[in-house]
């Protein structure tokens, strides 16, 4: 209950408990004590309502203010099981884990090398063909399982993985070991590890140094992470586990070892949270009552016809025919237990039965499913359109959910490719330069000179199309502008290099003009338009020679 107090200048509600009035009935004086510092504390906690603690609806909400850890590192492993088992059962988590996966990463993000060529004093020539030469030998070990540890996987399934594992576990740790291995020039091998195999040696207690596994430096950097050798709740292995400490850096070469994926909320925040864990409750709740909804509308389906007679319980033809010939009236009893399609059961005299309409299916299941799923895709930052696969609006509506959607994946996008390709791809370049696979004059001298020979751009799948024609002219309407790029266009509507798509289109009118059937003609009669087939046919006769040309060029000068 609440006590009201006159201050002159207006009044203020104050909690007034059992207890407070038991303690004025018997000291009237610890009462008003206890009472002027209730309202003290109501005085200066009323500027925000939000904070207030005598009104009703936040009267039981007290949380506490904890660090970024200590408001996370004890619920993690709870959040971990629970996500994992919403991802295997529940269709709309897994659903909307899926979605992020495949729009985030799909098929893989591809690099496409940007060097500063200027800051390396090479041409634009020399550069391209650095590009070409030293994408050629990534794919080498990209496109190849061995760059996996467990050879399960290439590169582009490897970032699928981790970002999974990110999204479900909280975080993801990824080994950059080296293996050497026959028949594979470069050995950097990826070793992916689940959060739970990151946590504290011998299970000791959190310290200032030691968090969850993560060894931190008077700043908070990881400087050692201690990996399990078995997974810590896997059944019958746990007395045997060991400990292996990874330093997060090389001590000579300052090469990162380690890469900690995790999506860092709060400053201090030193292990991550699951995608999910915001809406477990809701997910959860929604996985209950779709299930009992399906059992009720099941239940209602199987309709079952109970016939009262006066003569001696016996079985119906029906029933007779089901059971077999003799049964008896014990053994009709316990057919009519359990449900069944068309079941038409007999009663004992003197026995009555209520039948009722369940009412299914529920007229307002859909609105009410559809309702919370638009909450649960708020947080996680995904259109309701994206999450259930279900459009019926109009089309700029549609356009515009996926749109919103867009920015949200191409977020994503770029975090995997910020701290996991990009990484990868800096410690490979630096491999393949020190076996002299890629040739990198100053790549160990400089840091600016290795930042500009890393420098690299990573590509996915483009966000698909509602309207191709529409988008196609709207693309047309931006190159011409000069706003974008061809070859920005080519990203945004299949992810595609457009460098190689004008090498293939020039390889095909080749083709076509070797076999007669003549040259592709787009928008003819336009002044000082070069027809479009012998602009590619030439592009594609002087490529190989440019290229061949400013290859020698850039080794030559590199040798030099």
């Amino acid at each position: 209950m609440a006590r009201t107090v006159n201050l002159g200048r207006g009044k203020i509600d104050v909690r007034w408990t059992l207890l407070d009035r038991v303690i004025e009935h018997f000291a009237p004086v610890r009462a008003a004590q206890r009472l002027q510092a209730r309202v003290g504390h109501a005085m200066i906690a009323t500027g925000y309502n939000g904070a207030s603690s005598s009104r009703r609806s936040l009267a039981g909400w007290n949380p506490l203010p904890g660090s970024a850890d200590d408001d996370t590192i004890a619920d993690l492993p709870t959040l971990r099981a629970r996500v994992r088992d919403l991802d295997r059962n529940a269709p709309v988590a897994g659903g909307a884990i899926n979605t992020t996966v495949t729009n985030t990463v799909g098929t893989g993000l591809s690099v496409q090398p940007q060097i500063d060529h200027q800051a390396l004093g090479l041409t634009e020539d020399q550069a391209a063909a650095w590009q070409d030469s030293t994408l050629r030998e990534f794919l080498l070990w990209a496109e190849s399982t061995d760059c996996d540890a467990t050879r399960a996987l290439n590169f582009y399934g490897l970032q699928s993985l981790a970002f999974r594992t990110a999204l479900t576990s909280g975080d993801c740790f990824a080994i950059q070991a080296s293996v050497p291995r026959k028949r594979t020039p470069i050995a950097l091998a990826i070793q992916l590890f689940e959060a739970d195999y990151v946590c504290n040696p011998n299970w000791t207690p959190d310290s200032a140094g030691l968090v969850q596994g993560v060894e931190l430096d008077a700043l908070g950097a990881p400087i050692r992470y201690h990996f399990a050798s078995a997974h810590p709740s896997r059944r019958g292995r746990r007395q045997g586990i060991t400990w292996s400490a990874v330093d997060a850096f090389g001590s000579r070469t300052g090469r990162r070892n380690v890469l900690h994926l995790f999506e860092r909320r709060r400053p201090g925040q030193t292990r991550g949270v699951p995608f999910l864990a915001p809406v477990i409750e809701p997910l959860k709740q929604l996985e209950r009552y779709t299930e009992a909804e399906l059992m009720a509308a099941v239940v209602s389906g199987m309709f079952t016809v109970f016939i009262q007679s006066e003569s001696p319980a016996t079985l119906m033809p029906s029933a007779q025919t089901a059971a077999g010939a003799g049964t008896t009236a014990a053994a009709s009893a316990t057919l009519g237990t359990n449900l069944g399609n068309g079941l038409v059961v007999e009663l004992n005299p003197n026995e009555k039965i209520d039948t009722a309409n369940p009412g299914r299916p529920n007229a307002q299941f859909d609105p009410f499913v559809a309702a919370i799923i638009r909450q649960i895709g708020l947080l996680l930052e995904i259109p309701y359109e994206i999450l259930v696969k279900h459009y019926q609006s109009s089309y700029s509506a549609a356009k515009a959910a996926m749109n919103d959607a867009w920015k949200f994946f191409r977020a994503r996008r770029d975090w995997v490719a910020t701290y996991f390709c990009q990484p990868i791809y800096e410690t490979w370049l630096e491999e393949a330069v020190a076996r002299g696979r890629v040739i990198a004059p100053g790549f160990f001298a400089d840091a600016a000179i290795r930042r500009a020979w890393c420098r690299a751009s990573w590509v996915g799948d483009g966000p698909g199309s509602l309207d191709p024609l529409k988008e196609a002219l709207a693309a047309r309407e931006r190159t011409e502008l000069t706003i974008s790029t061809l070859s920005q266009e080519s990203i945004l509507h299949d992810g595609g290099d457009w460098t190689a798509k004008v090498r293939q289109r020039g390889r095909e009118e080749a083709m076509r003009r070797s076999a007669g059937l003549g040259p592709t003609v787009v928008t003819p009669g336009q002044p000082n338009q070069v027809e479009p087939a012998e602009g590619l046919a030439q592009a594609s006769s002087l490529q190989p020679t440019a290229i061949a040309a400013a290859y020698a060029a850039a080794y030559q000068s590199a040798i030099n």
